[in-house]
């Protein structure tokens, strides 16, 4: 029996260990073993060196020799119920949190200033310079919000793998393929998303007035030229995506699986984003779609998937109104009959 409790010690502390005779009565010693008796040679969980880590090894009396068995919380659950590994704590969650909000309205702020203090004159400005313009103010914007939970991040070195992980490795993975589950997810938004607005035009009793929300100020530049365009879907298909599921799935959502089931912090990371955009009208739509992109990054705990999602969601968005602007359709009319 001693040799297979070191058999079980020399692997790693989630391995585990079979046996195929009972454990013997009265075995105990002083390393932090703990006693087996012949009616519970069954699952029994032994420490070992408690103040580094704990080992759990499954003992298997000779029923199912060569069986493979499975701890609480391991492969046998869905990828979507488990938790991520969070190494720091609510204060941390709260501080970062409100540093990214304040730095997205900083940043703003500062280039509010900055363009007068250059000579700009944006009324003055084509509408190609202006989306270079925002295709500038977004990528800038992204980059400080995404320093801010970086460097903090990079304070609680070595992460877990699965924490802020972008892996364009395996996309055909059936299992955590980026590209797989980025085109379910995709096809899954579409649907729910379509679903919930013939849901809310049954019980909705007037068609409300389309919100000032970011579409309807794009739509200037949608279809102007080629390099409006290519800003746009810049912004929306690559920009925007990187630093939203960064900070709504890749750090807030993950934070609250600390405290809370992975599902529940699905739910509170989607109402998170959906309110985020400032847009109420929207609210349920957004919700959805924050929903399915929550569920494919647990899926796959890959920052590629959900990114993937939100880009062809945005991008194909913009391209079909380029596409609808290009044939003659006014397609401002066509949002705010929507």
């Amino acid at each position: 029996m001693v040799s297979q409790i070191i058999s079980c010690l020399s692997q790693s502390p989630s391995r585990l260990c079979f046996s195929e005779r009972p454990i013997l009565p009265n075995t105990y010693n002083r390393s932090g073993l703990s006693r087996f008796s012949p009616g519970f040679a069954n699952r029994r969980l032994f420490t070992v060196n408690r103040k580094k880590w704990r080992s759990a090894c499954i003992f298997n009396s000779g029923k199912e020799p060569g069986g493979e068995g499975k701890l609480q919380g391991g492969s046998s659950e869905w990828p979507i119920l488990q938790r991520w590994e969070v190494p720091w704590g609510w204060q941390i969650v709260s501080l970062t949190s409100f540093a990214c909000a304040l730095s997205f309205v900083l940043t703003g702020l500062t280039e509010m200033a900055v363009i007068p203090f250059l000579g700009i004159d944006v009324e003055k400005l084509t509408l190609d310079d202006k989306a270079e313009i925002l295709f500038l103010d977004q990528g800038l914007t992204t980059a400080v919000v995404l320093a801010v939970i970086f460097t903090v991040a990079k304070t609680f070195d070595p992460l877990p793998e699965d924490i802020l992980r972008y892996d364009l490795r395996q996309p055909f993975n059936l299992q955590k393929g980026w590209l797989v589950w980025g085109g379910i997810g995709l096809v899954g938004a579409v649907g729910a998303i379509a679903l919930t607005g013939v849901v809310l035009s049954v019980f909705r009793t007037e068609a409300p007035e389309r919100e000032v929300d970011s579409l309807m100020k794009l739509l200037p530049l949608i279809g102007s030229s080629n390099i409006s365009t290519l800003s746009l879907v810049g912004i929306t298909g690559i920009l925007a995506p990187l630093l939203e599921e960064t900070v709504f799935r890749g750090f807030f959502m993950v934070s609250l699986t600390k405290w809370v089931p992975t599902p529940i912090a699905i739910i509170i990371s989607s109402a998170a984003f959906a309110l985020a955009h400032l847009t109420p009208g929207e609210f349920p739509q957004l919700f959805i779609l924050g929903s399915v992109l929550g569920l494919s990054y647990a899926q796959t705990r890959n920052l590629i998937t959900p990114m993937v999602i939100h880009g062809f969601w945005n991008s194909g968005v913009i391209l079909l109104l380029t596409f609808l602007q290009i044939q003659g359709y006014d397609i401002k009319e066509l949002l705010q009959a929507n």
